[in-house]
């Protein structure tokens, strides 16, 4: 069971459902196809021609223009304050066939669901079984995971600098050194006021890795210095920064459509919840209000601690996992407010003088429905990236889905994790020799890479992402409230 186990067999069902199931029943296209969400139809150029009382031309028309023998026709032109009304239309499966970026954003969505039941399941065998020596297969789909969302965010954030306006890319470099500045910053702040655990963690990782390295017969005073450590964190976090800018730009604006075109109250308060669901990840790891206000409460002259911290790290994880749900249930709400800006476009150009041809007129009514599945990257990806990063922060960093776990079994389950695997038995010498090597080096690794350093660095991360995120929709919310405005 070691070597063909439950967890591999879970990997092959779970790729041939990929495979073979998912192409028919696709929870990324149901997103989009439910019936809840309805996009604006372009209109026909007969159907602008009769709005604006110009009759079909009928074969050539003298008017038309001849230059060196060829006929000029001039575009046709309708007024901007034309009584238009678009037409709307629920989002269908072949409509999906033509937008952009659609097999991207399908494969991340339908790849993270695999990846989540994946992990759900290994969880469970691990709660039931507990292995101690089987690598847990579900990290691997959970950096698969990251490294598609990761992916995903670089290649729109490539198409930014395509452009040949060059704003877009002027706000990518500029947040991106912003960000850079901002992680320097953080990873000064000593841990008395942010707990992630960071400098603990590589003080382990160093000396793990140093007495790793004399046992191997090599002196050594670490691997990499905490300097360098934390300039290349640094130069990860502006990164990220720099991917998750426009995704915050976009929700901001998408928030705000989404309140003024929601009459419910209901609504617009989760609404507000979800916008602000990063803020709160953010407070979750500020020491003076996790550690004075809920660990320990000021009662009176006494302070009683309602909870031990393994219990708050378990309730953060709970946290951060529903904020990931609420974001998920509020998705279509924002699709729709990004679509309803066709709408929008044509009330705002009814409004002004002039003349438009009907080709851009159709072009500005398509164009929002052709780019609504990079819309959805933009929302889907960072809460992809903030979900498995949560994910791994839980099983790399050791920690317990249960509030009140046994302690007992927590702690023969890290050193279970932290001993090397035993010899295998084996009829041949050499081949034992060779296993005990392999299984030894393992064990080695494992005794580096410990849970202390995982928490430490999945807890920064995770706190990151959540802190660029409403920092750009902060920002973006400014903008588009005030400086459009003014």
């Amino acid at each position: 069971m070691g070597v063909i186990g439950v967890q591999l067999v879970v990997t092959m069902v779970m790729a041939s459902l990929l495979q073979k199931i998912i192409p028919h029943y696709s929870f990324a296209r149901w997103l989009l196809c439910n019936g809840s969400l309805h996009w604006y139809q372009h209109p026909t150029e007969d159907e602008l021609r009769t709005l604006a009382g110009k009759q079909q031309p009928k074969g050539k028309n003298k008017k038309d223009r001849r230059y060196n023998g060829h006929i000029d026709n001039k575009p046709l032109t309708i007024p901007k304050d034309i009584d238009l009304h678009l037409e709307t239309k629920p989002v269908a499966e072949v409509d999906t066939l033509a937008l952009h970026y659609f097999p991207e954003y399908q494969w991340l969505v339908d790849f993270t669901v695999a990846a989540t039941v994946v992990y759900l399941i290994t969880e469970a065998y691990y709660r039931l079984v507990v292995p101690t020596q089987e690598m847990n297969i579900s990290i691997v789909w959970c950096m698969l995971v990251l490294a598609f969302a990761v992916k995903a965010v670089f290649s729109l954030t490539t198409h930014y600098f395509k452009v040949e306006d060059g704003g877009e890319r002027s706000v990518c470099v500029t947040f991106g050194f912003f960000f850079f500045v901002k992680a320097m910053a953080i990873l000064i702040v000593t841990e008395n006021y942010l707990e992630f655990g960071l400098e603990t963690g590589f003080l382990n990782f160093s000396e793990s890795a140093v007495k790793f390295l004399e046992k191997q017969g090599l002196e050594s005073q670490g691997p990499v210095s905490k300097l360098t450590f934390k300039l290349f964190l640094a130069m990860l976090c502006s990164f990220i920064g720099a991917f998750l800018t426009f995704p915050g730009l976009r929700l901001a604006q998408m928030h705000l459509d989404a309140l003024n075109q929601t009459t419910e109250k209901l609504t617009q308060f989760f609404l507000h919840i979800n916008f602000l669901a990063p803020l709160l990840m953010v407070l979750l790891w500020v020491k003076p209000i996790t550690k004075d206000y809920i660990l320990n409460p000021p009662l009176g002259k006494e302070s009683v601690p309602l909870m031990t911290e393994d219990a708050f790290d378990t309730i953060r994880l709970w946290i951060i996992i529903l904020l990931c749900v609420l974001r998920l249930s509020m998705m279509r709400y924002h699709l729709q407010a990004y679509l309803n800006l066709a709408q929008k476009c044509m009330d705002q150009m009814k409004k002004e003088a002039g003349r438009i041809s009907t080709m851009e007129l159709q072009k500005m009514v398509a164009r929002v429905f052709y780019y609504l599945c990079v819309i959805a990257l933009q929302y889907m990806a960072p809460l992809v990236m903030l979900l498995h990063t949560t994910f791994l922060l839980k099983t790399l960093g050791n920690h317990s889905w249960g509030i009140y776990s046994d302690s007992d079994t927590a702690v023969s389950a890290t050193q279970a994790s932290n001993q090397p695997f035993s010899e295998l038995p084996c009829p041949e010498e050499k081949i034992k020799a060779t296993v005990t090597q392999i299984t030894m080096a393992l064990g080695g690794l494992k005794n580096i890479f410990t849970p202390l350093l995982f928490r430490g660095l999945l807890s920064f991360l995770t706190w990151w992402i959540a802190a660029c995120l409403f920092s750009t929709s902060l920002f973006g919310l400014f903008y588009h409230q005030y400086l459009i405005v003014a």
